[in-house]
């Protein structure tokens, strides 16, 4: 279980996506008050937008294969 202190920058992909459904699950099944609700959403929107990130990130690594297995050097 992610603790909801932990930095999300340092969360991998798995760990990111627990704390998302734990944030999902606290804004549907326990009410707070709007200030916590505003505070949770705001961690989901971090959470999302970090494994969106991690996500890019492999794919772009993906892409860089090549059939022999190494990696093609970016170009920029």
């Amino acid at each position: 279980m992610t603790k909801k202190n932990d930095p999300i920058s340092s969360m991998n992909f798995e760990q990111a996506q627990e704390a998302l459904a734990e944030v999902l699950s606290q804004l549907e099944d326990k009410p707070t008050d709007l200030e916590g609700s505003v505070s949770l959403f705001e961690r989901g929107k971090a959470l999302i937008d970090h494994c969106q990130m991690l996500l890019d990130q492999a794919e772009l690594k993906v892409s860089q294969l090549e059939d022999n297995g190494e990696m093609t050097p970016m170009e920029y």
